[in-house]
């Protein structure tokens, strides 16, 4: 069922679902929302599995109308959500009707919103997934941003699936602001730099570049130094690795990443912090923290249950 008519693209709206995993190996890149637990939140608000497609918008929101009825959640950053005029509430579920129309009206806080649908976006599964990847066009629609024109489809029956007024429990949306302390786990190649570069890394302040994308997070500040220099055989890159070329300037690397790379990581950003990271925007502050896998672990068990306590309260 058509439900969504692309009237403005903005400046990169694209299909996103939680990735595609088991083809790293070829050489295809993860990909999938670069703020998952908004997409997971949005996506539970409105009934639907945690790993449905929505939408990802990047600092300039699209135009839609919908061409039916339907049950909406945006989460993520505030880029000011107006339906019909009215200033539409995130972190909830929310009806709206045919005819209605959802624009963005400027940034406010972070840089990516999530837009699901009860039902998900139905565009075709590649490889296990719908995640759109643009550098080798696969998945999403057509392996493309959204343009204007574009029709996207629901399942038959989605919006009635839940109803319009679940909202996230207390506490539950971020504030990104502009300065963030990200936690790390140092590794696997922090042996690959002295102590004044480890150093450098946990107590300087580093400022995101215009050139960060999809595929990573660069960063300018302070020089790391290496013991001998930035390369290594190439190895296998999780969401999050600090990588540190060789003008010492470190690169997280995000959801479009390669499946390999050459060069030191220093650390691994934690997982309970990629979704603050995916928010920062050009010109914002970045400070670097070391803390244990065994508090990683627990960071991200507590984020765990912010989520759980979406289904609980709408069980209760």
């Amino acid at each position: 069922m058509e439900t969504i008519e692309i009237l403005e693209p903005g400046l990169l709206t694209t299909v996103q679902d939680l990735g595609r995993y088991g083809y790293q190996r070829y050489g295809v890149p993860v990909s999938g929302s670069m703020d998952q637990f908004a997409l997971r939140v949005a996506n539970l608000l409105v009934g639907n599995s945690e790993a449905s497609a929505g939408l990802e918008i990047t600092m300039i929101g699209p135009r839609l109308r919908f061409l039916a009825g339907a049950v909406i959640a945006v989460s993520g950053a505030d880029l000011t959500p107006v339906l019909d005029g009215q200033p539409l509430p995130m972190w909830r579920a929310c009806d709206v009707y045919r005819g209605s129309t959802l624009s963005f009206a400027g940034i406010r806080d972070g840089v990516r919103a999530y837009l699901s649908v009860a039902g998900g976006i139905d565009v075709p599964v590649v490889l296990g997934s719908r995640s759109t990847y643009t550098r080798a066009r696969i998945g999403g629609l057509d392996g493309r941003a959204l343009a204007q024109g574009d029709r996207l489809s629901t399942p038959e029956g989605g919006a009635a699936s839940v109803g319009g007024n679940r909202e996230t429990v207390a506490g539950l949306a971020p504030a990104y602001g502009h300065s963030n302390k990200v936690r790390v786990v140092l590794g696997p190649q922090d042996d690959a730099f002295t102590q004044r570069g480890i150093e450098t890394f946990l107590s300087a302040s580093y400022t995101v570049t215009p050139q960060s994308d999809r595929v990573g997070c660069r960063l300018e500040g302070p020089r790391i130094e290496h013991v001998a220099g930035a390369d290594i055989v190439s190895d296998g890159i999780p969401f999050g690795a600090v990588q540190v070329v060789g003008d010492g300037m470190p690169i997280i690397l995000m959801a479009d990443r390669g499946s390999t790379g050459g060069y030191t990581k220093i650390a691994t950003v934690i997982s309970a912090d990629l979704p603050r990271l995916a928010q920062s925007a050009p010109g914002d502050a970045i400070k670097f923290q070391s803390v244990t896998v065994e508090e990683a672990h627990r960071f991200l068990r507590e984020q765990e249950d912010l989520l759980g306590a979406i289904t609980s309260s709408d069980a209760a």
